[in-house]
């Protein structure tokens, strides 16, 4: 179901002081806009914050990027992250928003500012074979994140789509990552640090299972990739 308008995300989202209005602007210089130099993690298609708002209070001595293109879905994350930080009274210090479209993302993210993890949450499954190069897993998509993912850094990938799901874990062998962490049934695989998403307790709810990976580059391609044009794929 599409989502209604929400006139007044867009206002509230230039009035918020981690909102970022051009994030091309910061490419190569992400790490001086937070308020600590310290690792660095990004979440692609954070919706409705959910995630996001859990994993950014949880960790403040980590530092958040969430993306998503939809100024309505980022105005709800970004009153579900106000919240969450009011909540346990922290600063917003650790956590930037912004609105951008995922598949031009080495438009503004570059080699310099080093992810250490990227999030990947029930993003759009694309199931028609015309659509797949739109999936935020898909080799074109993959070849992307490696001109920014740090040495080591990983991926992890969680979505209730078993074709994309299969689908994606060949991508990954494609592009040179190693699968860390697999399963098909993440609520019974007994894997500690999950936090559940809006997407994820409704799909449970309905009693479809959670798939979940976590995919490293393997070692020496990071290298490899540093030294190339950071061309946005077609």
């Amino acid at each position: 179901m599409r989502m209604r308008n929400k006139p007044w995300a867009k206002p509230e989202l230039e009035a918020c002081e981690y909102f970022i209005r051009e994030p091309e602007q910061l490419k190569d210089h992400w790490a001086e806009r937070f308020a600590e130099r310290q690792p660095f993690y990004l979440e692609l298609g954070c919706g409705k914050g959910g995630f996001i708002a859990q994993a950014a209070t949880a960790n403040t001595d980590i530092n958040y990027l969430a993306v998503d293109l939809e100024y309505k879905m980022l105005g709800l994350a970004r009153r579900k992250v106000s919240a969450a930080y009011e909540e346990k009274g922290l600063s917003a210090g650790n956590i930037l928003l912004t609105a951008y479209n995922i598949e031009k993302i080495s438009l503004m993210l570059g080699k310099n500012d080093v992810v250490d993890r990227i999030y990947i949450n029930f993003c759009n499954p694309w199931p028609r074979n015309k659509h797949k190069k739109h999936r935020l897993t898909h080799p074109r998509q993959l070849e992307q994140y490696k001109l920014f993912l740090k040495d080591g850094g990983e991926i992890h990938f969680k979505t209730d789509d078993d074709e994309l799901f299969e689908e994606s874990i060949e991508y990954f062998n494609e592009c040179g990552f190693e699968i860390l962490y697999l399963t098909r049934d993440l609520h019974s695989a007994g894997y500690e640090e999950n936090i559940m998403t809006e997407h994820e307790k409704m799909f449970s709810d309905e009693g479809i299972k959670i798939k979940f990976l976590i995919a490293r580059v393997r070692a020496g391609t990071w290298q490899e990739e540093k030294g190339s044009s950071n061309e946005v794929l077609a």
